[in-house]
């Protein structure tokens, strides 16, 4: 069994107090008892539905070599027999273990923050640079006060690159987690509407997400999306945080990663980029234009890591949409096909309009339609009537021919929508679905997109069930 930590680091690093015969070390952490593996650690984090200690039993049954427990704990857990570290607090010992973890990586850390792509992006750099080296990356959206320490701390010693996701919905939330990771770059893929109901406005979000300057290392790289309107306040936010290697990437005629030429096709977009100086021509797996400017930012920070280039270009041609965040189904339907886009994980105004984008270049089938399937947007609070009103706009110009909307921020749309467009409003989306499904024919394309909050993930998967695959759905390596 290969080890994460020997017991001795574990301790030392969270300034812990051993308790029985301790193992040699962990292959693994955790704090989700249900994904114990046999010879992890599990730490029994307090959160706001479940506290971790009620699980500890479990967690060694399942095969835990050891477990995390609060001092304050210690009479709750009864007579129980296995090896214990026990700390002041859990959550603060993994962030401990997490720093440890950074301060004994030689590997180049990447942090990435924005508005919309945070995920797409760390998952397209999870998969260009394992051709160049190992790489440990957040899990899923771990993201957050307990996500980032974790994914940290399961960070192992010969890792060569490293990418963390960062997200926040409020000021002051990145700072702390940007400060345990220590990038040497930090990429900031857009500012956008989301979480838009905990700020007055865009510059706001902005000056929250420049947070993440603050934990660049010294001699560290800014990469910033130069067709955002925001670039230059983000540039002197990263320039007042000390960073003086500050790149963009985008159309603009300044970007330091600049799309010359962009091709979209149906399932994949071939471009021309200038990336360090050279031109190069890619083609990125993924189609939709936010794709490529996600892959710009990817290219200008693996470049800027040491990674090769060649590789990495020709590592974007294996991109495929995650689950919830574009992934295509091709389905049968009355003897023919229709085309379903998986957009069900998250949704704000921006990644909206791309999807909506995307949806609209894809060309239909004989009498096929482009049926945008929507619901509610979630955090937008005094901005969301307005918010959800303005996607009028980009669901004329994507060319739909009929919408579903569900969700109570989504009635205003239903209402504002131009009469020649045909649509149906529900109140809930397990009303849609039966709807939705009745409604489909050959050649159609789909495109289902709201906040995860919505359940529209629930939809998806009844369209999944009523139609049988033509092929496999895409599926990340």
């Amino acid at each position: 069994m290969s080890l994460l930590w020997t017991s001795r680091a574990m301790i030392d690093a969270m300034g812990g107090r051993p308790v029985g015969q301790m193992p040699t070390g962990v292959s693994g952490i955790t704090i989700d008892s249900r994904s114990v593996e046999k010879g992890s650690a599990f730490f029994a984090i307090k959160g706001d539905n479940f506290d971790g200690h009620d699980f500890a039993s479990s967690a060694m049954a399942s095969g835990a070599a050891l477990v995390v427990v609060a001092e304050s704990k210690l009479p709750a857990l009864g007579k129980l027999t296995m090896p214990m570290i026990v700390v002041p607090d859990v959550l603060k010992a993994l962030e401990h273990l997490g720093v440890a973890s950074r301060a004994r990586s030689n590997a180049q850390i990447i942090a990435v923050t924005g508005s919309a792509g945070k995920t797409t992006t760390k998952e397209a750099l999870r998969r260009v640079l394992s051709v160049c080296g190992t790489v440990h990356a957040s899990a899923a959206s771990f993201n957050n006060h307990w996500g980032v320490p974790l994914s940290l701390a399961r960070m192992p010693e010969d890792t060569d690159y490293g990418v963390f996701e960062i997200g926040m919905n409020h000021p002051d939330e990145i700072r702390p987690l940007v400060k345990l990771v220590r990038p040497h770059i930090a990429i900031i893929t857009i500012i956008a509407a989301a979480h838009l109901g905990h700020f007055k406005n865009l510059d706001q979000i902005a000056l929250a997400k420049a947070e993440i300057f603050e934990g660049v290392v010294e001699g560290g790289h800014a990469v910033l999306n130069r067709d955002d309107s925001r670039y230059r306040k983000l540039a002197l936010l990263a320039k007042d945080a000390g960073i003086v290697n500050i790149h963009g990437f985008g159309e603009h005629r300044q970007a330091t990663y600049k799309l010359l030429k962009y091709r979209p096709m149906a399932d994949c977009s071939v471009i021309t980029a200038q990336i360090a100086g050279m031109d190069v021509a890619v083609k990125i797996g993924a189609p939709g234009r936010h794709i490529v400017q996600n892959a710009l930012a990817v290219m200008g920070a693996s470049s800027l890591a040491g990674a090769d280039l060649a590789k990495v270009c020709l590592a974007l041609g294996t991109l495929q949409s995650e689950k919830g965040r574009g992934r295509r189904h091709k389905l049968k339907v009355n003897g023919g096909t229709f085309t379903l886009i998986d957009e069900s994980y998250n949704a704000n105004p921006a990644s909206m309009a791309a999807a909506l984008q995307l949806a609209g270049s894809i060309p239909v089938e004989g009498r096929g339609r482009r049926i945008a399937v929507l619901g509610d947007m979630l955090e937008l609070g005094k901005h969301s009537k307005k918010l959800h009103v303005e996607l009028a706009e980009p669901i004329k110009s994507s060319n739909m021919d009929k919408v579903f909307l569900a969700g109570p921020e989504m009635k205003v749309l239903a209402d504002a929508l131009a009469s020649d467009i045909e649509r149906e409003y529900r109140p809930s989306v397990d009303e849609l679905k039966a709807a939705v499904a009745a409604t489909i024919r050959p050649g159609d394309v789909v495109v289902v997109k709201s906040s995860n909050g919505i359940g529209f993930s629930k939809l998806v998967e009844h369209l999944l069930k009523q139609f049988p695959p033509v092929m496999p759905a895409q599926e990340p390596a």
